[in-house]
């Protein structure tokens, strides 16, 4: 299993062994700048180191950094403090109390800078280190061994000053600058003062006697100093802190920051804390170690003959490390807390890559619906999950993860041998997470493989509606392997459809049919039938069509002709026509549905379609009738459906439908043909004498007058009276004829063809009818009149108010008719302003 490591321990210096009694070379500080390393030792000597040229200190730098320059402060006292001013090429030292600057390289003195007498602690403001103006200079803070307080001084190349002084009330004993404001502890406190603004605020206390007092910069306007209790307190510059405390155990030596991470050092051992969560992440041992100082890119700790760099681990390797050793929510927080400090690419592939580690972590607990959420926000290439499942791992070939995978990771294979149902249940959630995924661009990446591994889990789990749906939506199939596994499931509707999605239209209606025809058993539609009708219908004219047409037309007439009726109009001209209804001759049903098609659809207007049409319905009509069951549904159905043609059409051949429907029995339908033909009164007796119902001949009459004028109507019914009353047997019918329909007659005519001996009491009833309606009709036309005579009276009131006012027509106005001066005071304006002569408006009206 992989081991957290936030820093990689590597040796850059180690002084020569010497009898203790005789050494004075241990070292007793430590400055860094860059490659440059300057060693303070015990014996009054300042040593500069090299570094090696790599970017990186690798393993172990034994041997290979290289000594520079000495210098021999004096004859006693260790040297106290190091500080590099690399802007002024200065070296500060503080020895025997004093403080001198020296090159950076070179170790000379620099002659131009006295000495500064009686310093106990000193250090340089890290925000002036950068100044780049060209009077270049620098602040520096100095305690006093004299004094209680601290100096403020300005440090350029040549030249120092002191230019401020602060008292204290105690000795400082530990103190560290940020910006402006200097944080010290005294002899049982700690404050902080601004020496810009003069502003102090006191902290809190310690006890310099049980414990090390630490003061160190943190950050932007951060400190962190050891607190009461063994508490590591982050305090900002305003004296508020915003982190909380940091528990470190007794004895601490030193302390400091290199973010992410808090270092603590012990006499054997170094401690490293997070920032982000306060929690112990790494403890490395060093046995003798003295101090530390932290860098950007990680810390050097010093013994007294030993210098040893510890490297810190690149924090996206730190994150994948903690990833892979399944922590996962220290390897989030940790990524959340140093989000700024990486390149926004970066920050987003850890991201993802550690989301998707989360997501396996509760795809082994079988959380799936966490599981699958997070490997959606996390872009898991869908492969990751596809390989873990037995038989499906062929689906991505050379596919290998780059996901390390928890320990306590499932072994699917084993898995399926051993509980099969929760086996089924981690297939459901891959079926679930990659139909999430398909279409998507997570998923559009490895498409051909989220197809393929659908297939397999839909046909073996038998989800036929996705299956469908799958395999209709897709054209990237490796056709015989994907046949095979839907062969295999014996999933053979939705193998119609594959065939149909690769354009193999035989190949899918031959599946559909032996399925409609039960030699393949397969329930997932309900109705092959229709589907195989549609699919037809859909289909241009071709061999497939034409293949499957006798046995859609055999299962069942009006269903099996939609697969000519249901298509785009356009398909259906002239040659294609024809075809269809030479196949359809064997069919009377589905030719009727053809016909009707034709005709009533398309609005087609050929005669021999409308002829047809008519023929057709006999056809069907006649052999119901020679089995007496004329009150047969289907046969009124179709006698309704004759009818209406026989009225509506005008473009059937009278003469050849009229000779179809000679030797049947159906009068009414031969009276309306003879009735097309104009020869109503025919028609009429026909009905009449034939055996017929009264009330078809005179439903006839109304058919007929439909929409005709009021003269034509009426000579219908008289037709029809005069029949009644020039036949023997029809008195009463000719009674009833005319007192149920008063209003169909013209009175004056009716009372010139009735025979004398009727009596007035027989046609009372229409008399009173017929001079009530023609009453009725009177006064109607008296109160159109009315209404017409107020219309027109509106009319010219509105014209007389517009006569009343002015209208200045200006000189040189013409007529808008005729184009000539408006002379005359009388002339006509319209209502869109448009003048004219009184006569011009009158030839225009007329």
């Amino acid at each position: 299993m992989m081991t957290f490591r936030a820093f990689t321990r590597s040796l850059v210096y180690e002084s020569p062994n010497v009898p203790k009694e005789k050494d004075t070379s241990s070292i007793h500080c430590l400055e860094c700048y860059g490659r440059n390393i300057y060693i303070g030792t015990r014996g009054s000597v300042v040593q500069h180191l090299t570094l090696p040229s790599s970017s990186r200190l690798e393993a172990d730098l034994d041997g290979t950094t290289r000594e520079g320059r000495r210098r021999k402060l004096g004859s006693g006292g260790p040297v106290s403090q190091l500080r590099a001013v690399p802007v002024l090429n200065h070296l500060l030292v503080l020895w025997d109390r004093s403080l001198s600057a020296f090159n950076m390289f070179s170790l000379d003195p620099a002659p131009s800078l006295k000495r500064i007498q009686h310093v106990s602690l000193f250090q340089v403001c890290e925000s002036s280190l950068s100044t780049q103006s060209q009077d270049v200079s620098v602040e520096l803070v100095t305690a006093s061994s004299r004094k209680r307080g601290i100096r403020i001084h300005v440090l350029g190349v040549d030249r120092w000053e002191c230019v401020k002084e602060v008292a204290l009330l105690q000795d400082p004993v530990a103190l560290a600058v940020e910006d402006t404001v200097v944080c010290v502890a005294t002899g049982n406190r700690y404050l902080l003062h601004d020496y810009k603004t003069g502003n102090g605020v006191d902290l809190f206390p310690h006890n310099l006697n049980k414990q090390n007092v630490i003061v160190s910069t943190a950050g932007r306007g951060e400190f962190l100093l050891n607190g009461p209790d063994c508490l590591g307190m982050f305090v900002m510059s305003t004296g508020v802190c915003q982190r909380p405390p940091l528990q470190w155990p007794e004895g601490v030596l030193a302390a400091g920051v290199c973010f992410p991470y808090v270092l603590t050092l012990l006499p054997q051992a170094l401690h490293v804390y997070s920032l982000v969560d306060q929690q112990l992440k790494e403890t490395v041992c060093l046995l003798g170690a003295k101090g530390l100082l932290p860098t950007k890119d990680g810390v050097y700790v010093f013994t007294e003959r030993e210098v040893i760099f510890l490297s810190m681990v690149p924090l996206e390797e730190q994150i994948q490390t903690l990833a892979g050793c399944e922590r996962v929510q220290e390897a989030l927080a940790l990524l959340g807390g140093v989000q700024h400090q990486l390149l926004q690419d970066s920050y987003q592939e850890l991201e993802k890559t550690i989301t998707c580690m989360v997501g396996f972590v509760h795809f082994h607990l079988g959380a799936f619906t966490e599981a699958k959420d997070l490997f959606i926000k996390g872009e898991l290439d869908p492969r990751e999950v596809v390989s873990l499942y037995p038989d499906l791992e062929p689906v991505c070939g050379a596919f290998r993860s780059h996901l390390t995978p928890p320990s306590h990771a499932r072994d699917l294979k084993a898995l399926r041998q051993e509980d099969r149902a929760t086996f089924q249940l981690y297939q459901c959630f891959l079926a679930e997470f990659l139909s999430a995924v398909r279409g998507t661009e997570q998923g559009r990446r490895s498409g051909a493989e989220v197809d393929w591994a659908l297939l397999r889990l839909y046909a073996e789990q038998g989800d036929a509606e996705q299956l469908h749906l799958l395999v209709s939506s897709s054209e990237a199939w490796d056709l015989d392997a994907s046949v095979a596994v839907l062969q295999h499931h014996q999933r053979y509707f939705s193998l119609g459809l594959l065939y149909q999605s690769h354009k193999d239209h035989m190949n899918a209606i031959e599946t559909w049919v032996r399925i409609a025809d039960g030699h393949y058993e397969d329930t997932s539609c309900s109705d092959v039938y229709e589907h195989i009708v549609q699919t037809l219908s859909l289909l241009p004219y071709s061999d497939v069509v034409w293949a499957f047409a006798d046995w859609t037309l055999l299962r069942d007439q009006e269903v099996g002709v939609r697969i000519f009726t249901r298509r785009d109009p356009e398909e259906t001209h002239l040659s294609v026509q024809e075809e269809v209804l030479v196949c359809l001759k064997k069919y009377p049903q589905a030719l009727v549905c053809y016909l009707e098609f034709l005709v009533h659809d398309l609005k087609r207007e050929e005669e021999k379609l409308h002829s047809l049409l008519a023929v057709a319905y006999v056809a069907q009509i006649q052999p119901v009738l020679h089995r007496r069951e004329e009150s047969d549904s289907g046969v009124r159905e179709a006698r309704e459906k004759l009818q209406q043609l026989l009225w509506q059409s005008s473009h059937y051949d009278n003469a050849a439908v009229r000779a179809r429907l000679q030797p049947t029995t159906l009068l009414l339908e031969k009276a309306i043909v003879v009735g097309r033909g104009g020869d109503h009164q025919q028609a009429l007796e026909m009905l009449v004498h034939q055996g017929g119902e009264l009330q078809d001949a005179w439903a006839y009459c109304q058919r007929a007058g439909r929409g005709q004028t009021r003269e034509l109507k009426q000579s219908l019914s008289l037709g029809l009276l005069q029949i009644y009353l020039g036949s023997s047997g029809f008195t009463s019918a000719a009674v009833d004829l005319l007192n149920a329909n008063a209003a169909a007659f013209d009175l004056e005519t009716v009372l010139q063809v009735l025979p004398e001996s009727w009596s007035l009491q027989l046609v009372s009833q229409f008399l009173l009818g017929s001079l009530r309606g023609t009453s009725h009709q009177r006064r109607m036309g008296g109160v159109q009149r009315g209404l017409a005579q107020a219309e027109l009276l509106r009319h010219k009131y509105t014209w007389a108010q517009a006569s009343k006012g002015m209208l200045r027509v200006p000189k040189g106005c013409v007529c808008t008719a005729c184009k000539k001066d408006l002379t005359d005071s009388e002339f006509v304006c319209s209502l869109s302003g448009e003048l004219t002569h009184t006569t011009c408006s009158s030839c225009t009206k007329s």
